[in-house]
């Protein structure tokens, strides 16, 4: 039995050290079970081998990293994304993946309308029901923080993605995560949280760096910045959460360059005291 029921790690965290084929075992020896899976990295090992590796070391599959990116503006470009998403369902669903991570998609060069680009993405989210529905797939609105509004998503808020999830009207396909990294500075947070309820599928935990180096590569370890986490995860809890808490760290000049064993012993101590 796992000494750490409630931790994932995502592959964010050591994707420059490990292939989802390193990762893996490597998890299992530490006895954290489970892990949320990057498209690239799956594609490396290929989806059924590994599928089957999950399998083999008892992994639950808390996310699969990253469906959505459907704000572009191009017919073209927007039903072949589509279509890509259709293939990241069939692949959450094949390595059993709790939930697919959904970003909307920033502005594409030149694009300045912000509300067309809202308007695409909930518009591609809503064409996406049905196949998501038949796999038996949740897709998880993740709303990440404005510094990345322009290149990543035009969901910033949990208010947004809440609002969103209502006007899908498919409480069954369409979850919210919550990554403390890209909402802990939300004024709305507590109330929306709880608004948000048991549609919560997935918690992301990472901490902000008061003199970060770079916004979006430079998260820190859960303790070692000004989040809340403690507050957060219990916000979460209390609207009836009760999956594991897992930790997502972007981060190219520190985390990335340690020991991938060293990195684990820490996030194991910092799931006991820190999260």
């Amino acid at each position: 039995m796992s000494d750490y029921p409630q931790l994932s790690v995502n592959q964010a965290t050591l994707r420059e050290q490990c292939s989802l084929a390193e990762i893996v075992p490597l998890l299992a020896r530490h006895a954290i079970h489970g892990v949320a899976v990057w498209r690239d990295k799956l594609h490396e090992c290929g989806v059924k081998q590994g599928a089957q590796l999950l399998r083999d070391h008892n992994m639950t599959v808390t996310g699969y990293c990253v469906g959505g990116l459907l704000s572009d503006p191009d017919p073209t470009v927007f039903e072949q994304s589509l279509e890509d998403n259709r293939r990241i369902i069939e692949e959450a669903a094949e390595i059993n993946a709790q939930c697919v991570v959904f970003l909307a998609g920033g502005l594409v060069a030149g694009v300045k309308d912000i509300d067309a680009a809202r308007e695409r993405a909930l518009e591609g989210l809503s064409l996406l029901i049905p196949e998501a529905r038949a796999a038996g797939v949740v897709l998880g609105l993740e709303p990440l923080h404005p510094m990345v509004c322009a290149s990543r998503s035009v969901l910033s808020t949990m208010k947004a993605a809440n609002d969103w999830r209502d006007q899908l009207e498919a409480p069954d396909v369409v979850g919210i995560v919550v990554d403390t990294y890209n909402v802990w500075w939300d004024p709305d947070l507590s109330q929306e949280i709880a608004r948000a309820g048991q549609a919560i599928c997935a918690f992301h935990v990472a901490d902000w760096l008061v003199d970060t180096s770079d916004l979006r590569l430079d998260r820190g370890m859960p303790g070692d910045g000004v989040i809340d986490i403690p507050r957060i995860r219990a916000l979460v809890e209390d609207a009836g959460y009760g999956g594991p808490r897992e930790v997502e760290i972007f981060s190219r000049d520190n985390w990335w360059r340690r020991d991938p064993d060293e990195v684990l012993e820490i996030i194991k101590a910092r799931y006991r005291h820190s999260m």
